[in-house]
């Protein structure tokens, strides 16, 4: 089975022991990070192409339990991010540390060769922070327009929209081909052009220091391009999971696969609170 993925795809060229595939997931670099750490020589290995110590592959089942770990860890330390944020005077210092935080590991585990479990472990702990203190943060902004249960109806549409995705995946109504990946790319890139230069805008007043997404229609329009763009990301991440089991990955690679659908949900739920709160706020 060949890759679509242009940086697996050379791995592919170079495997000489036997036919391999590739996918992607959030980031590119997981996926060659992983498949990397897997061919890679380690001392009393029998050579290059297996893993050490490694008796089975990854399976799906690896992946969920993984998943499901760093699900509970989020939501346990979203709940102590919430109460950090009723703090007075401590709310903003808490989330610019987990947003630092978050955005430092996420990257240190992306471009990581041999994963690490405890940094994987360390980034949901941190994320989940940093999601229940902007979820206090979004909550009363809502509030403030007396619109309630913002934070629940976030929660649900992200649960929602990961199921409706996986289901989409799973009996192939859309397909993860190479025509998807490069519409992906291009979308994402744009993206954050768009996000990077709405945030130059808020620092200047612009849509009342929500940058372009406080434009009217418009900024409601690019909140929800932002809910789709990270929605479809997951099916990236499914056929990173996809292409790693089919190619007898390692079982430790399963923390790999699982930090790049947490990203994505992670991702997912802002981009939800972000839609949600605007529309919320337009109806004043």
């Amino acid at each position: 089975m060949q890759t679509s993925n242009p940086i697996l795809s050379r791995i592919d060229r170079e495997a000489t022991a036997r036919q391999q595939a590739g996918g992607a997931g959030f980031a590119y670099d997981e996926g060659r990070s992983a498949v990397a750490s897997a061919q890679a020589p380690q001392p009393g290995a029998a050579g290059a192409g297996q893993a050490p110590g490694v008796s089975t592959p990854v399976t799906f089942a690896d992946v969920m339990a993984k998943s499901g770990l760093l699900f509970v860890v989020v939501v346990l330390t979203s709940l102590v991010g919430w109460q950090l944020a009723n703090i007075e005077g401590l709310g903003t210092i808490v989330v610019f540390a987990a947003m630092f935080a978050t955005l430092g590991l996420g990257l240190f585990n992306a471009f990581r060769r041999v994963v690490s479990p405890p940094l994987v472990l360390a980034y949901a702990v941190v994320s989940g922070v940093l999601l229940g203190s902007i979820s206090n943060w979004y909550n009363t902004l809502a509030l403030s327009v007396n619109y309630e249960g913002l934070v629940l109806q976030a929660v649900l549409a992200t649960m929602t929209t990961f199921g409706v995705m996986l289901l989409l995946y799973g009996t192939g109504i859309v397909k993860v081909n190479n025509r998807f990946m490069k519409v992906m790319i291009g979308a994402m890139a744009a993206y954050f052009v768009i996000a990077m230069a709405s945030f130059v805008g808020a620092m200047f007043g612009v849509g009342g220091g929500w940058g372009f997404y406080g434009v009217g229609t418009l900024g409601l329009l690019l909140a929800l391009g932002g809910v789709l763009l990270a929605a479809f990301s997951l099916m990236l991440d499914f056929e990173a999971i996809k292409q790693g089991i089919a190619m007898g990955l390692p079982e430790r690679e399963s923390w790999r696969l699982s930090f790049g659908l947490l990203v994505t949900l992670v991702w997912l739920y802002l981009e939800m609170l972000r839609f949600l709160t605007l529309l919320a706020m337009g109806r004043e």
